[in-house]
């Protein structure tokens, strides 16, 4: 109670917020089939994953949130909570949402998604310290510099500009901001002109099941990316940067690429 006292007068100081990480995950994928049971590393990538989020501090659990009935007995089988949500939902946020509703006691909700086996416990961390030091915010992601144009140009590659107090301005597959005139020494500035998206959110809870309920937008419609609703509707979110991106295993190559690393290890 005395922390909270504080904070009411002093705004630097941190509130706590209790917080809850959901990885939503789907047995069907287009470029790599059934990707999250893939196991030649002897684990299945969903256990990668779900060891990779019980590293962060702050969250006071985690859950699966399966479409399908090999998912959740995966997840049972190297001891994971796990719960079965509705295999017609039509985003890994509405599965998500899902699972909030019963986690009533609960402020923020972190979505990891399932193929983000690299996923550092302190990137959970941070996305939920964004929350709590910005109390006007509805939902936190990361960012992380861009350093190859050819990164930059890529429309798989989401990017993202945001303002002095780390709000998102605006999310694209577009290169933005687009300089009048290029140089490469741009793509070597401190700080950095350009940012890619990384896909880890927090939501605070009660934003999240309303957010469930919103009708795409037109800029969602457009670019295909959910967060454009978010600030199509006029509700903040803060951006967090940090140095080392994480990328989902996407393609075989990716897979194939993380398999690498771990028999490296």
């Amino acid at each position: 109670m005395a922390d909270s006292a504080v904070g009411l007068q002093t705004p630097n100081l941190r509130v706590h917020c209790s917080s809850f990480v959901v990885i939503p995950a789907r047995l069907e994928s287009t470029r790599l089939p059934r990707k999250l049971l893939l196991r030649e590393t002897g684990k299945s990538l969903i256990q990668h994953t779900s060891a990779a989020a019980r590293q962060a501090r702050r969250p006071e659990g985690l859950l699966v949130a399966a479409d399908h009935q090999e998912i959740f007995d995966e997840v049972r089988a190297f001891g994971g909570q796990v719960e079965m949500t509705d295999p017609n939902a039509a985003r890994g946020t509405d599965r998500v949402a899902e699972i909030a509703r019963g986690l009533q006691n609960i402020d923020i909700v972190v979505n990891v998604q399932g193929d983000e086996p690299e996923l550092s416990g302190e990137s959970i961390d941070l996305v939920i310290r964004l929350l709590e030091d910005d109390p006007e915010a509805v939902m936190s992601t990361l960012a992380t510099p861009i350093r190859r144009r050819g990164q930059w140009e890529d429309p798989g590659c989401v990017k993202v500009v945001f303002d002095c107090r780390g709000r998102a301005l605006y999310f694209s597959r577009s290169p933005i901001p687009r300089p009048c005139q290029w140089d490469d020494e741009l793509l070597a500035a401190d700080p950095a002109h350009f940012y890619q998206h990384v896909g880890l959110y927090a939501y605070r809870r009660e934003f999240l099941l309303r957010l469930a309920q919103m009708p795409q937008s037109s800029l969602e419609k457009l670019e295909k990316l959910e967060q454009l609703r978010v600030l199509e509707g006029g509700y903040p979110i803060v951006v967090g940067v940090v140095d080392e991106p994480t990328f989902g295993i996407d393609t075989p190559e990716d897979y194939r690429a993380f398999v690498e690393k771990c028999r490296r290890r």
